[in-house]
């Protein structure tokens, strides 16, 4: 097989416990990061941008192999701006929005999944988890507080009151590393799980389906392509994707008698993707692989000091781009909250709040899964009977498209249970609840079209984004919001004709084109508090000091009656 990915390999290096003298304290590190692929990066990351070190512990020495991961949701691309590589996944990888859904050989219909414009991102982008393992790798490198640890196997774990000591194994024998927090974001196979006897817990799916990295000249465009039924796969279903490097992803349904090594031989993968493609398209293949449905979680995402994200904490199947793209949100939620209770900042109840929220994001995605395996392989008779109803019926008739799933592709989740809302006082309109992502918007600054987008002002702290010129906010309180020791940025949302009469211990931006306010139903004076990963966890139709420092304690799990500044 011709591959055109880079085949990065990184040198194992002895470190700072290895060469301690017998007799040294060892140090004690601040969090340990079990796991250098997309999850595990993008945490590392994160706590390095918020002034906490982070050691790094890979068993392996180099990148993905294969596309594996491919699909990154407006979400992630969105938390990968903040990591400083946004930009790079964006020039490198293919933007697409549009998904087509095909019943035979006809197309049933099409679907738009970002029908509204002005975004930074666009709905997804297509890059090969190599690539995006790269790019990570490269910021990690940029930043000080990291350290890197190629071929560093965490193989046992003893957890404490105050720390946790990992036993790891190197080409040059074990260590122990002390470390008061791990992030075991380790897969889904996770040495940490199992170094505590832990599990996950869940369904594995009778099917088999076969990815193949096909590098071709294609004309088709990049979009989503997905049969049900097609001639070239009977009775199975395929997928179509674009990536870089003209390599497009093809996924073909097996069925479960399938033989994974037998199907994995070009032999048999080649007569596959020409029946699909014809005989006058030229291809080779780059990486094949068979992989077999699951959806599983652990019980609980926390233990102790021991915190999972990603594959290890949960699975899901591979259609509707769940798997990766909620891992990276899982650092995201988590990197923000134990930086602050590391620092002091944050009551231990802000870990517990990781746990919570993303074990009902991934209950909620693999509620999304499950429904989406069901429809692609059904289980009887009757069930695939109803299954070809519902496409017949999709061509002409919308209420029958809504039933249809070939894998309803990842969004964030809207934590609306979290404890660390404040439930709304005032009554307002739309989709910015408490608990929910922010949405994007564009927004003049200093009066220059194009310069800012609403997420890259919001940034990676709790901001307090005010609706008008903020004359309602007192000068000493504004003071104290910015300086605390748990820092509140303020943002004021201009509109077109209005100007901020005194903006010091502000910043000002101006809601040109009004989206910003319709899409928060913003009115003068309306106030948001926004946390560090830009969920909402606040509003108001009017500032209040007393409700504004209630709600920024109730999101630091801290006791209502202490001091937040």
């Amino acid at each position: 097989m011709d591959t055109t990915y880079p085949q990065r390999t990184f040198a194992y290096q002895p470190c700072a416990e290895q060469r301690q003298a017998g007799g040294a304290v060892p140090a004690v590190h601040p969090v340990a990061v079990v796991g250098a692929g997309p999850v595990g990066l993008a945490a590392a990351i994160d706590l390095a941008q918020r002034g906490v070190p982070v050691v790094v512990l890979d068993d392996d020495c180099t990148l993905a192999t294969g596309s594996r991961a491919i699909c990154f949701a407006k979400r992630t691309l969105d938390i990968l701006d903040r990591l400083g590589c946004g930009e790079r996944v964006a020039d490198k990888g293919v933007s697409w929005h549009v998904g087509k859904v095909f019943f035979g050989d006809a197309q049933v219909y099409s679907f738009d999944l970002l029908p509204e414009a002005d975004h930074r991102r666009p709905a997804f982008i297509n890059l090969q988890q190599y690539y995006l393992e790269g790019f990570l790798v490269d910021r990690a490198a940029e930043l000080p507080g990291i350290e890197l640890r190629w071929r560093h196997r965490v193989t046992g774990v003893v957890p404490g009151p105050d720390e946790v000591a990992l036993t790891v194994s190197t080409p040059d024998g074990d260590y122990v590393l002390h470390t008061r927090y791990v992030v075991a974001a380790d897969g889904a196979h996770s040495g940490v799980r199992q170094c505590l006897g832990l599990e996950s817990k869940g369904r594995v799916f009778r099917d088999r389906f076969l990815i193949a990295d096909v590098k071709m000249a294609a004309p088709f465009p990049a979009e989503r392509w997905f049969w049900f039924d097609p001639p070239f796969n009977r009775n199975q279903s395929a997928l179509l994707h674009r990536q870089p490097d003209n390599v497009w992803r093809i996924d073909f349904q097996l069925g479960w008698d399938a033989d994974p090594e037998t199907e994995k031989q070009p032999e048999r993968v080649v007569p596959r993707i020409r029946a699909m493609l014809g005989d006058k398209v030229a291809f080779t293949l780059e990486w094949v692989s068979v992989y077999t449905f699951c959806c599983q979680r652990m019980d609980a995402f926390r233990h102790g000091r021991v915190l999972f994200a990603g594959d290890a904490a949960h699975r899901v199947s591979p259609f509707g781009a769940r798997g990766a793209n909620s891992g990276v949100q899982d650092a995201e939620n988590l990197a923000w909250k134990l930086a602050l209770v590391l620092a002091g900042q944050a009551g231990d109840a802000l870990l517990d709040s990781y746990a919570s929220e993303r074990e009902a994001a991934a209950d909620e995605n693999i509620r999304h899964s499950t429904r989406s395996t069901d429809f692609i392989t059904p289980k009887s008779a009757v069930s695939r009977t109803f299954r070809d109803a519902v496409l017949r019926l999709a061509r002409r008739h919308a209420f029958a498209r809504q039933l249809v799933n070939s894998g309803r592709l990842s969004l964030p989740t809207v934590l609306a249970a979290s404890p660390l809302n404040t439930p709304d006082a005032d009554s307002f309109a739309g989709a910015m609840v408490p608990g929910a992502p922010c949405v994007d918007a564009p927004l003049l600054r200093n009066g220059t079209a194009g310069s800012g987008w609403l997420l890259g002002e919001l940034g990676g702290d709790f901001t307090l984004m005010v609706f008008g010129d903020g004359s309602a906010i007192p000068s000493d309180v504004r003071h104290k919001l910015a300086t605390g020791a748990v820092p509140v940025r303020i943002l004021l949302v201009l509109a077109p004709d209005q100007q901020a009469a005194s903006p010091q211990g502000a910043s000002c931006v101006t809601d040109s084109e009004g989206l910003l306010a319709r899409r928060y139903d913003g009115r003068d004076g309306t106030c948001y508090l926004i946390r560090p990963d830009q969920h909402v966890c606040a509003r108001w139709r009017a500032f209040d000091t007393d409700a504004v420092y209630a709600a920024l304690l109730r999101a630091l799990c801290r006791p209502p009656d202490s001091q937040p500044h």
